[in-house]
């Protein structure tokens, strides 16, 4: 793990929630998976999100989610956080997923809201206190509604982060002002869920990014949150302006998992689109739109290694 911890950026601040590569017969490629791991710390990231959606965490098994862990850490480990999703609408398959990314050497968990299912907000707080409760990891909490049908009600954030290992949250609500009162009632270390509203999530109390365009603007989102900090707001206003035509051609369709790696193939970072049924892989007409935002914030120009 870094050696550096905050309690107010206990994450890093500039993640992706990393795909999974994968071969052209859907096999999870390990050697993709690691090699794309040290690209993106290498490239501005201080962690990474593993087994999320983008992750495609709903196609793939138990070991292979244990495999990509044990080998991102094992990669990277010591450079960056890793925090591996831990999501179901199963609490038990959800605790289950937490005790085999902590066995397999994982910083941190992400735990979603229980999706399909609709729980209760009663139901949802004791799903992720089971899950808090199955390791000695610190929590993320995802509120994503767009995906999962249920909100977390600001009560319930407010009695999830009374738990002493819910320390974040990733919030893809795109509701700052929630956020900005949650933030001051909790303490929370709040992360924009979505590249797009990232500088807005800054301004009103954020400390980071778990996003998708992040997988080639690494560099782009890092110098933005260093000219956030340094109170160089204006700079981080053209930092992101010149970057939105990639953020935008990457999860415009909402389709960000098969996007984000056909801007990777784009940009020489992986070989291959493939993906895992029901997600099927960019045409070469859609990746030619995805080429076109890329092109269009001078992405294509730079030299990736």
């Amino acid at each position: 793990m870094p050696t550096v911890t905050s309690a107010t950026h206990p994450f890093g601040s500039v993640l992706s929630a990393m795909v999974t590569p994968m071969t052209a017969d859907g096999a999870v490629d390990l050697e993709a998976t690691v090699a794309l791991a040290k690209h993106l710390v290498d490239h501005g990231h201080d962690g990474l999100v593993l087994n999320g959606t983008t992750g495609e965490a709903s196609t793939t098994h138990a070991p292979e989610k244990a495999e990509v862990v044990a080998a991102v850490v094992e990669a990277v480990g010591d450079r960056a956080y890793v925090v591996a999703g831990a999501g179901s609408n199963d609490t038990a398959h959800a605790v289950r997923m937490a005790e085999q990314a902590a066995e397999a050497g994982a910083h941190g968990l992400l735990v979603v809201t229980p999706y399909y299912s609709r729980p209760s907000q009663e139901g949802v707080v004791r799903h992720v206190t089971a899950v808090a409760d199955a390791t000695p990891l610190p929590v993320m909490l995802y509120d994503v509604p767009a995906r999962s049908v249920v909100r977390l009600a600001p009560a319930t954030i407010d009695r999830l982060a009374a738990h002493d290992r819910v320390v974040a949250m990733k919030d893809a609500t795109g509701d700052v002002v929630a956020a900005a009162s949650a933030i001051r009632r909790t303490g929370l270390a709040w992360y924009s869920g979505d590249d797009s509203m990232a500088l807005a999530f800054l301004a009103h109390g954020a400390v980071g990014l778990v996003g998708v365009a992040t997988h080639v603007l690494g560099d782009q989102m890092a110098a933005l949150f260093d000219a956030w900090r340094q109170g160089d707001t204006a700079r981080a206003l053209e930092i992101f302006l010149a970057v939105e035509p990639a953020i935008t051609a990457i999860n415009g369709a909402g389709f960000q998992a098969v996007a984000a790696k056909a801007a990777l193939v784009e940009t020489g970072v992986l070989r291959s689109r493939a993906a895992r049924l029901p997600l099927v892989p960019y045409t070469d007409d859609e990746a030619a739109q995805v080429r076109a935002g890329l092109q269009a914030a001078g992405l294509l120009d730079v030299v990736t290694a």
